[in-house]
């Protein structure tokens, strides 16, 4: 094959070692760009007209068999060639099989460095709008169970070790308020993804004063890139995508790991759901929690992506630099992983059993040793003496070999003659939980408020998604 059929053709006269070819080619994977190529091109097609360097013949021309090849690629029926080294090749390759010689003016005043990061950033911007659907789906599955099952009691931990009661409703709003979060990082990232790199050229910029705020809108875009040089290799889009990832996946292998646990039989918490479970080759007793182990896995290899391109972007000098091709495969990738860990992990939650026997059977008194400090600041005490008394009276039911609720009032009153008859109140976990009514905390009414909170913010980001969608199509329609 010949090096002036390449895109950057004409200066060479040898062929590439069979080798190379296949270790420069991306098409194998950038060839999910290619409705973003093929809209990107229709966009610059017109760009070239309205500055008069392709005819409206040459302009409808170029622009619809653009659309043709759209259609091959959404039937199926587009037949890839071993000198299509990547997807802008193949497509422009294909335009000139249909329509001839005025294929070759598409490409005017255009690198594949600007078209490149344009298609990359028109296929994650669509990417985010998917991923954050699911994440608000799944959000709405953690309210819902949350609004539910507000009556359910379980032990909160720290250092996995026993620690306070807490509202099982409230362990479930913790895990949202983290998600939410992500969701509003998405928002975020969103807006920088979707800045326009087309009309940057190679590096130097475009020549034929294209216009590049008609190519913004056009294409969807929110603003035009500032600096060509940095448009063109810049990947801060990238790398802030895989940061995202990386953090939701993080998330989401906290939630799991919680649940694993809980699925134990030493916890017996939780059941899953069997469609959500496998089960052992050789132990036929077992129900592994294999759903969420691999949501918990996942989060390592979303990680490797993001931290292995960083490496690669660390030692680069400005512009573009063939070590940016390395930018596709961990982006496509990380989109996959996620899609399928918000699906599955929707999924897990939406179908799981709470065994409200078991949390409530692994409730202990030595958890309220706390609420007894508490009782004695009610009384007066300083924070420092009354823990110090609390501290005491755990040591003394220690000595006993009791609870703490089975010491009685004449034991408690040898730690600190503060206590009265009214402290057999202590010794109920509900009274316990309602204690906590300043904002964030596990009583039943801060809970409500939380869920509230949560439920009206989702309801914002939902009418945000319609309205994003309605502009996109009315902007399409105009257009």
């Amino acid at each position: 094959m010949s090096e002036g059929s390449k895109l950057w053709g004409g200066r060479f006269t040898g062929g590439n070692d069979p080798v190379m070819e296949k270790f420069n080619a991306s098409i194998g994977f950038d060839k999910r760009m290619w409705e973003a190529d093929i809209k990107g091109s229709q966009a610059y097609v017109r760009a070239l007209g309205k500055v008069g360097l392709v005819s409206k013949d040459e302009m409808d021309e170029i622009y619809e068999g653009l659309g043709k090849v759209a259609v091959e690629w959404q039937n199926g029926t587009f037949q890839i060639q071993p000198s299509d080294e990547d997807i802008h090749t193949a497509n422009e390759r294909r335009l000139k099989e249909l329509i001839g010689p005025a294929a070759g003016k598409l490409h005017t005043g255009r690198s594949r460095n600007d078209q490149c990061a344009t298609d990359m950033r028109i296929w994650l911007r669509e990417a985010l709008r998917t991923l954050r659907g699911y994440l608000l789906d799944f959000i709405h599955v953690f309210l819902e169970r949350a609004k539910r099952e507000t009556d359910i009691i379980m032990p909160g931990y720290t250092h996995l070790q026993r620690a306070q009661p807490i509202r099982w409703s409230h362990w479930l709003l913790s895990h949202a308020c983290a998600l939410q979060r992500d969701a509003q990082r998405l928002d975020e990232m969103a807006v920088r993804v979707n800045e326009l790199p087309l009309g940057s050229g190679a590096l130097a910029g475009n020549p034929f004063n294209v216009d590049r705020q008609f190519l913004a809108k056009e294409l969807g875009f929110g603003a035009v890139s500032l600096n060509s040089l940095d448009a063109t290799s810049g990947r801060d889009f990238v790398v802030e995508f895989l940061f995202w990832a990386s953090l939701t996946a993080t998330h989401l292998s906290k939630w799991a790991e919680d649940l694993i646990i809980y699925s134990t039989k030493e916890f017996s918490f939780i059941s899953l759901s069997d469609a959500y479970s496998t089960g052992s080759s050789l132990m036929p007793q077992k129900k592994n929690p294999d759903s969420l182990e691999l949501i918990r896995g996942k989060a390592g290899r979303v990680f490797g992506h993001c931290s292995g391109f960083m490496m690669t972007l660390k030692g680069l000098p400005s512009t573009y630099n063939k070590d940016l091709q390395e930018d596709k495969e961990g982006m496509f990738d990380a989109y996959d992983t996620m899609m399928g860990v918000l699906l599955v992990a929707t999924g897990v939650l939406s179908t799981l059993e709470v065994n409200k026997v078991a949390t409530k059977a692994a409730l202990s008194p030595d958890m309220l040793a706390t609420d007894i400090a508490y009782y004695l600041v009610r009384k007066g005490i300083p924070f420092r003496e009354a823990h110090g008394m609390s501290g005491a009276a755990v040591h003394l039911a220690e000595t006993k070999k009791c609870q703490l609720s089975d010491l009685t009032l004449e034991d408690l009153q040898a730690v600190s003659p503060k206590f009265e008859a009214d402290v057999e109140k202590l010794w109920n976990y509900e009274n316990s939980v309602e204690q906590y009514t300043a904002a964030g905390g596990t009583s039943g009414a801060s809970v409500m408020h939380q869920i509230q909170t949560l439920d009206e913010w989702l309801g914002h980001m939902r009418n945000k998604s319609h309205t994003m969608k309605s502009r996109m199509e009315m902007d399409i329609t105009l257009n």
